[in-house]
C-alpha cells in the first residue's frame, strides 16, 4: 500500500496545507480577534500520554509539562502530514496531475471529525466542543479552519506540479 506513495508529496502537502492554517489563524486572531486552538495544551495532552493520561476534564488545568509547546506545534504539522498522507492514499494516483479543489475541500471538511469525536472530548471540551462558552461558533470555526487544511492541500498540490 505504501510502495506507491510520493513521500515528497505527502510531507509537501502535509506542510504547506497546515501552513496555510496557521496563516489563516494568524490572520483571525489579528483582524477578528478570533483566538486559534493553543498548540501548547496539545503537547501538553501528548506528552501526558505517557502516564497513561489520555483524557482530562479540563487540560488547561493539567500540571504543565516540559517542552510542551514545542511538541504541541511538531504534533501539529505532524497530523497535517498524516492528513496528506490518507488524502493521496484514498485519491486516485493521477490526483495530483489534475487536482480537484472540490475533492480537498471536501477532504478537509471530513478531517474535522477528529477534533469532534477525538481531540476535544480528550482535552474537555466534549464531542464537538459542545462543553465550551459558545459551542456553536466553535465547531464553525473548526470547519472553516478544516475547509482552509483542504484548499491547503489543492494549493500545495499547484505549488508541487510546478517543480
Amino acid at each position: 500500500m505504501f510502495e506507491n506513495i510520493d513521500w515528497i508529496a505527502v510531507v509537501v502537502l502535509g506542510i504547506g496545507a497546515t501552513l496555510l492554517l496557521d496563516v489563516w489563524s494568524i490572520v483571525l486572531a489579528k483582524v477578528f480577534a478570533v483566538s486559534s486552538l493553543n498548540f501548547c495544551l496539545v503537547g501538553r495532552w501528548v506528552s501526558l500520554m505517557r502516564t497513561g493520561q489520555f483524557r482530562h476534564t479540563a487540560i488547561g488545568k493539567a500540571t504543565a509539562q516540559n517542552k510542551e509547546c514545542a511538541l504541541g506545534w511538531v504534533i501539529h504539522y505532524l497530523i497535517g502530514i498524516i492528513f496528506a498522507l490518507v488524502f493521496l492514499i484514498i485519491m486516485p494516483s493521477n490526483w495530483s496531475y489534475s487536482p480537484s479543489f472540490w475533492q480537498a475541500l471536501l477532504f478537509g471538511l471530513i478531517t474535522v471529525c477528529i477534533p469532534f469525536f477525538v481531540m476535544q472530548p480528550a482535552l474537555g471540551l466534549g464531542i464537538a466542543a459542545r462543553n465550551t462558552k459558545k459551542p456553536v461558533h466553535a465547531r464553525a470555526k473548526s470547519c472553516a479552519s478544516h475547509c482552509v487544511f483542504g484548499a491547503g492541500l489543492y494549493l500545495s498540490t499547484l505549488v508541487l506540479t510546478l517543480f
